[in-house]
């Protein structure tokens, strides 16, 4: 998911079911877990933070199919509290990344944030809407003045052309069977 949103790893493990949106094409970005305690805060990084993601029709389906049936934290240890990006990162990502021979400095959870900013200026996606997408400031007074962000369909149809840089597999309900179509089309 972070790939293929730009969202903060701190925004994606404080995700409920209630944030997805336009039946799953939009996430709202709302809350946070905390970087040090796993709890979720009612704040994000900046003002810009505060924003909906948009996204392409094959990964609202797929996150669909994961939500699924699902309340609450989607992201939960079994005791229901947030994961710690930083224990993810040391148990999961890490691991991941020596085995496909990638693991070097700035190649942790940031590294899919810069992705999904290079994707999309690479697609040519409109730059307010890139920059709405990703949490940033507006710079410029073209960007100051335009109000892209309050245009839906405009986002949604944005979505879909620029897509997401990778094979994005068919949902499955089954937890075990999307492990392994996620390991096959990485």
């Amino acid at each position: 998911m972070e790939a293929a949103t730009g969202m903060r790893i701190s925004e994606a493990l404080a995700l409920e079911a209630r944030h997805f949106i336009n039946d799953g094409r939009t996430i709202e970005v709302r809350q946070q877990v905390d970087r040090d305690k796993p709890r979720i805060v009612l704040h994000v990084k900046t003002d810009a933070s505060y924003r909906d993601v948009d996204l392409s029709a094959s990964v609202a389906e797929y996150l669909r199919a994961f939500i699924n049936g699902r309340t609450g934290l989607l992201f939960k240890t079994r005791n229901g509290t947030p994961y710690l990006h930083h224990n993810l990162e040391a148990r999961w990502l890490t691991p991941r990344l020596k085995a496909m021979g990638l693991d070097e400095p700035g190649m942790g959870w940031h590294a899919l944030k810069r992705f999904r900013k290079t994707w999309l200026r690479g697609k040519r996606c409109q730059e307010d809407i890139n920059n709405f997408w990703l949490a940033h400031k507006p710079k410029t007074m073209s960007e100051l003045y335009s109000h892209l962000y309050e245009e839906l369909e405009l986002r949604l149809a944005e979505a879909e052309q620029v897509g997401t840089g990778f094979y994005v597999p068919a949902p499955s309900c089954s937890k075990d069977s999307a492990e392994s179509e996620v390991a096959i089309a990485a």
